[in-house]
């Protein structure tokens, strides 16, 4: 049977960034294309207006038809706003078998039994994520499958999200031409793509700077230890610009693209710049480093965030892998020394790993380096192991516990 074409599709405030490949015959990815459309109608990781976001979306599906018709039915797509919530819960069962060999099916259970926990009536469960086995009291467990015992618990992260918004996510998409057949929480796909087995051990934080949200994701021991999205991103830094020099949105974002920083103080006090080569109808001079100081002070404030966030979880200035950035605010200048200086950590920014595709087209290999596109391949990779264990799919609409995701394992 030939291997399905999948989609791993960024549906973002300001760009909807999408990843096509296929499973190749030496068992690696095979990159087809990477597509990219502005967006609307998307504020916050939530659809708010129904129509533009669809009219966004069909110029996607275009591009996704002209590679393959059968992919637009295999897309991965992301939630990522900040009404997702991750909760940590505990399971037991007795094991099944008369010989007390934990089965399959044990763990299946076990699984199902972490998931019984109260929530409202308009949240869905998206992922179940098992942290550790503990058989008979021992734990730490990677895999419980084969291993002896009367008693088999399991200690899991449950992640939920509103209802509607998982709803109007497949509506949209549907009114474009397109099938969501698995929806994966942003901070998780945009981990797997980036980040290295030795950085989760070691313990790290991914932080993925979108336009209006950031998302965090923190491993240690090889397992998820924190995940969650703030309702802040680049976006706001434009805003504060846009009303620093009085200036339109879309002149805010140029000048802070062109001559924006998160360091203030490494830009000179002597450069300035001349709004009137920025635009038509508007005159002026005004200092670099005065953009700079906007920029940073916002910065400041998301970087704040996310520190408290550490804290919370005991591991501020703690995680000897470092703080790993992506998404479009990661390619400020200055960036990587900023939050090394702020959080404390070590610092890269984190661009998509090609050694699981097979030699990718040359006209897109640069997809690969733009920390702008590590979320679209962490969804993407996700959806075809999904499509390749072909095990019953992601709780795209709300059907239960999902196989549990061996690489959040210790």
């Amino acid at each position: 049977m030939a291997q399905p074409i999948i989609v791993g599709l960024d549906i973002g405030t300001s760009s909807i960034k999408g990843v096509v490949g296929i499973l190749s015959k030496k068992g690696k990815y095979r990159f087809l294309r990477a597509v990219r459309q502005p967006s609307s109608g998307m504020r916050k990781g939530m659809i708010v207006d129904m129509e533009d976001a669809s009219v966004s979306l069909a110029k996607v599906a275009a591009d996704i038809q002209a590679i393959s018709r059968l992919a637009l039915k295999n897309v991965f797509a992301n939630i990522g706003s900040a009404h997702v919530d991750v909760k940590n819960s505990k399971g037991f069962v007795v094991v099944s078998r008369a010989d007390d060999v934990i089965s399959h099916e044990d763990v299946e259970r076990v699984i199902q039994a972490s998931q019984a926990i109260p929530l409202s009536a308009n949240r869905t469960v998206v992922h179940v994520i098992p942290r550790e086995f503990v058989v008979d009291g021992i734990g730490d467990i990677r895999d419980a499958v084969g291993l002896s015992g009367a008693r088999l618990e399991v200690e899991s992260f449950i992640i939920s999200a509103f209802s509607p918004v998982l709803k109007n996510i497949h509506k949209c998409a549907e009114s474009a031409g397109l099938r969501i057949f698995g929806l994966i929480f942003g901070p998780l796909a945009s981990a797997k793509a980036v980040l290295s087995k030795t950085q989760m051990e070691l313990g790290s934080v991914l932080l993925d700077f979108g336009a209006s949200t950031t998302g965090l994701a923190v491993f240690e021991e090889g397992k998820l230890l924190h995940a969650k999205v703030f309702p802040l991103g680049s976006a706001h830094v434009t805003n504060d610009i846009a009303i620093g020099i009085k200036a339109p949105i879309a002149v805010a974002e140029s000048i802070k693209l062109s001559f924006g920083a998160a360091q203030s103080k490494e830009i000179s006090r002597r450069d300035y710049i001349d709004l009137a080569k920025m635009a038509a109808g508007i005159d002026g001079i005004i200092s670099r480093r005065f953009i700079s100081e906007i920029v940073e002070t916002r910065l400041a404030e998301i970087v704040d965030v996310v520190n408290n966030e550490l804290k919370h979880i005991g591991r501020h200035a703690q995680l000897p892998g470092g703080a790993v950035l992506v998404g479009g605010g990661a390619k400020l200048p200055g960036m990587v020394d900023f939050i090394k200086q702020e959080l404390r950590l070590p610092a890269q920014i984190g661009v998509p790993t090609n050694a699981a595709f097979d030699n990718p087209p040359k006209e897109f290999r640069d997809s690969f380096d733009d920390p702008e596109m590590a979320l679209a391949f962490g969804l993407f990779l996700w959806g075809a192991e999904e499509r390749t264990r072909k095990s019953f799919p992601l709780a795209s609409r709300g059907s239960g516990v999902l196989r549990f995701l061996r690489q959040f394992l210790p």
